[in-house]
């Protein structure tokens, strides 16, 4: 079975078509930079967020990957206003309560450097001049779940990416680009795919890698 993994731009839906109204301006949707036919994504991103989405046409593994009750992990890389302190980051790890309940544990750190390209268009540094950048790691799936994590610390996110999904990861992918991988393992464990020497694909094989249109 076939597994797309893509890097969503930032203000792209996390969807193939967009709902508005003929009258509404046109925003930009997963067909703009990746044209396989007959896959849909295992969960989604929201419009203002970046990085790692996973697409396939076989629904059972969709179902796997994206299903709560399997509980992958999710990582960010998140650019926060201002320094969180230890407290802060401390709470964070401990869980957070919310309007719909508390978080579970989160593992959380700070970073020195992102190691992600800058986004089309970059942060105002006159609007935002000191800011972090953390990397959070959720097995739960709310809407906007770090968003209101951080802030709820008092430190909203400015910018989020996501980086990876249970094993896979968007190493090597600009926003806009896919690759593909070929799982050869039972779909209940995908940390357990046949990589063979490459990424993604059988032994000796190379997995398929496409730039799509940047946005």
């Amino acid at each position: 079975m076939n597994l797309y993994l893509l890097h969503k731009p930032y203000r792209m839906l996390s969807q193939f078509t967009d709902r508005k109204g003929p009258s509404d301006e046109r925003r930009a949707t997963l067909a703009d930079v990746i044209k396989v036919p007959n896959i849909y994504p295992a969960g989604r991103l929201d419009h203002d967020s970046e990085g790692l989405i996973l697409l396939s046409d076989d629904g059972e593994l969709i179902h796997r990957i994206s299903h709560p009750r399997h509980k992958q992990p999710k990582t960010y890389r998140v650019q926060v206003e201002g320094r969180p302190d230890d407290i802060a980051l401390q709470a964070l790890r401990q869980g957070i309560r919310l309007k719909d309940g508390m978080t579970q544990p989160a593992r959380v750190r700070r970073l020195s450097d992102s190691e992600l390209l800058e986004r089309d268009p970059p942060l105002d540094p006159k609007r935002h001049p000191v800011t972090t950048w953390l990397e959070l790691t959720i097995s739960e799936g709310r809407n906007r779940q770090v968003r209101r994590m951080t802030a709820h610390v008092g430190h909203p996110t400015l910018r989020l990416v996501r980086v990876a999904i249970g094993s896979w990861r968007l190493d090597g992918l600009a926003p806009g680009e896919w690759r593909r991988e070929t799982l050869h393992a039972p779909v209940a464990a995908p940390g357990r795919r046949d990589h063979g020497r490459t990424r993604g694909g059988p032994a000796g094989a190379r997995p398929t890698h496409k730039r799509g249109s940047r946005r």
